[in-house]
């Protein structure tokens, strides 16, 4: 008898979780905290997978710095290719092994993988995708997601109100990736002419698919539009490509360009003389390089990645998303489950991460941190700040 109750205590005392694991929480131990992450680290995205290198950066820096709560941060980085299949393939892989997820990027694979996060019960920290799959999501499933990410239809909105009030524009075409990311920009560009009657006109609209490269025929018939501004709603590399293309049949209109193509790197991928004067807009949640708190923290990404010089813009929106986390993970406190964490964002009011961009607000009723934008111009190899940030309602 004796016997069998050590024989009982042992295997009691071997079954028994470790003390921190949260009552069996997945991805969570005494010591770690585990966050996934699926980007396009190859494929025609491949450029936008630097934010998840960008929050992979910040992660390692807040574990030199102790972790959160004891806990340091385990990042799961994984490739999707900007494939939607692909990046629910890594999402159904990492279940059970993730706290939470960080950085989702690209409105289809959003679209795609939206129901796995209340399904699964792992809460969602930032996704870069078109925030209107969300507006009118289920508020139970809702509640395990937090977004910070302008919306395309009310950026398009404000460049084409932009270039007819302050452009001259007269005739507007839209050059756009053929999927709801692309089609939600011509959409803001259409809502915009028609609230400025007599303003300007729409001119030809010219879609593409991801796949594409050879856009020269797509170049000939934009020119043939005559538009005298265009406006670009495509990947860092379609955009580029289009204004090279362009230039070879000697059209250059005035461009304006989503946040997307924001990045200085497109100086590079474009050429100094077809990039320059280009009209940027960027994102209200994150900052750009040459904004001082922006520098600051790109010097410190740069230390934890040297892959991220050169990248600095689209490493800093990254990086955000994994400072939203951790911000979360202190509110939550030591004792860390789903609903602590969703407590813990819910907490963020009027904050700003590391000083950057505009300030961020979550709620048990709203889940939309910060809709907002900033007009830049590609001037000498950098994009400057040419406006304040417009702050646009919140959608969810």
């Amino acid at each position: 008898m004796k016997g069998s109750r050590i024989w009982i205590l042992a295997v009691c005392l071997l079954l028994a979780p470790a003390y921190g694991v949260a009552q069996g929480v997945p991805g969570v131990t005494d010591t770690e905290v585990t966050i996934g992450i699926t980007n396009p680290l190859s494929g025609p995205a491949a450029l936008w997978g630097t934010t998840g290198v960008g929050a992979k950066a910040w992660a390692d820096y807040i574990n030199d710095k102790g972790g959160v709560h004891g806990r340091k941060i385990n990042v799961i980085l994984r490739d999707d290719g900007y494939n939607p299949s692909r990046a629910l393939a890594n999402l159904t892989e990492m279940k059970g092994n993730v706290f939470a997820v960080a950085a989702l990027l690209g409105t289809a694979i959003v679209n795609t993988t939206k129901d796995f996060f209340a399904e699964n019960k792992v809460p969602l920290i930032t996704a870069y995708g078109d925030i209107r799959i969300w507006e009118k999501y289920p508020k139970d499933k809702l509640r395990w997601v937090f977004v910070s990410y302008p919306d395309y239809a009310d950026e398009a909105e404000f460049l084409t109100g932009y270039a007819v009030k302050n452009l001259g524009a007269k005739k507007i075409s839209v050059f756009y990736q053929n999927d709801d990311y692309g089609k939600m920009g011509l959409e803001g560009v259409k809502l915009a002419i028609s609230k400025l009657p007599g303003g300007a006109s729409l001119g030809v609209t010219i879609p593409y698919d991801v796949t594409e490269r050879a856009l020269a025929t797509h170049a000939q018939k934009l020119k043939e539009g005559g538009a005298d501004v265009l406006l670009l709603y495509t990947s860092p590399s379609h955009g580029p490509l289009i204004l090279k293309e362009m230039a070879k049949f000697d059209y250059r209109p005035k461009v304006l360009a989503t946040f997307t193509l924001g990045d200085p790197i497109m100086y590079k991928l474009a050429g100094a003389d077809v990039w320059e004067g280009v009209y940027p807009a960027t994102p209200a949640n994150s900052g750009i390089p040459g904004d001082p708190a922006a520098d600051k923290v790109i010097e410190i990404l740069k230390k934890y990645d040297p892959k991220i010089v050169g990248k600095e813009y689209l490493a800093l929106f990254g990086a955000v998303s994994m400072m939203y986390t951790v911000e979360g993970l202190k509110n939550a406190g030591r004792n860390l489950t789903p609903e602590a964490m969703i407590n813990g964002m819910e907490m963020i009011k009027n904050w700003k991460p590391e000083g950057l961009g505009a300030p961020v607000t979550f709620g048990p009723d709203r889940r939309h941190g910060v809709n907002g934008s900033r007009l830049s111009r590609a001037e000498k190899g950098t994009h400057v700040p040419i406006s304040d940030y417009v702050i646009y309602k919140p959608r969810f």
